[in-house]
């Protein structure tokens, strides 16, 4: 691709400078409290320059949402990627809870966005970025049937939730090493039955 031009160059910087303080914002404060002048005065833009990238609130928080899963993917693959082949979904898995006990994503992903963005643009952005990868990895080689490609979207959504889920309730918890060793347990049963490449042990034991 050409390199950008020193205009292209700042727009960028603007975008990412407004989703930047939009996060810090409602992390802060809570997305319903944040207006759109209180966002662009913290990221130093003016309020026309805001609406030549967003819309709106909930259009800038929409994207700040899909950085967020994105930055979770990569996070999540290296994970997988640096473990042994027989140990990435359990590695990825494990990354993923770790994502998800972090305050920023546990608030704006798993609580606030599916109220602000519905729950259909929630899982597609959830299906682009880190669950897409938990399907990939379920669903086995390539050719495999129908069968088994619904049954892996429907696993991967259902650890997914598992995980969330096990965010949540390790908030607060009185011993959240305790807990989220049984959490891993119990993805790790799940996990065992599903992957595709069955060897006798759970893919995802340590």
């Amino acid at each position: 691709m050409p390199p950008k031009s020193r205009r292209e160059e700042y727009a960028d910087a603007t975008r990412q400078a407004l989703i930047g303080a939009a996060g810090e914002l409602f992390v802060a404060q809570g997305y319903q409290q944040v207006g759109i002048e209180a966002i662009a005065r913290s990221a130093r833009v003016t309020r026309g320059a805001f609406y030549h990238h967003f819309a709106d609130k909930a259009e800038l928080f929409d994207a700040l949402i899909a950085a967020m899963q994105e930055d979770a993917a990569a996070r999540v693959k290296a994970a997988a990627e640096s473990a042994p082949k027989a140990k990435r979904i359990g590695a990825g898995i494990r990354a993923f809870l770790d994502v998800c006990c972090e305050p920023a994503y546990r608030q704006l992903v798993i609580d606030t966005a599916p109220a602000v963005l519905g729950t259909a643009r929630c899982r597609e952005i959830e299906e682009a970025h880190v669950y897409g990868l938990l399907i990939g990895a379920l669903t086995g080689p390539a050719g495999s049937s129908e069968k088994a490609r619904t049954n892996a979207y429907l696993a991967a959504r259902m650890i997914g939730s598992m995980v969330c889920e096990a965010a949540r309730l390790l908030d607060g918890s009185d011993d959240p090493g305790a807990l989220k060793a049984e959490a891993l347990k119990v993805v790790d049963s799940m996990v065992g039955t599903l992957a595709p490449d069955k060897g006798g042990k759970s893919a995802a034991r340590k």
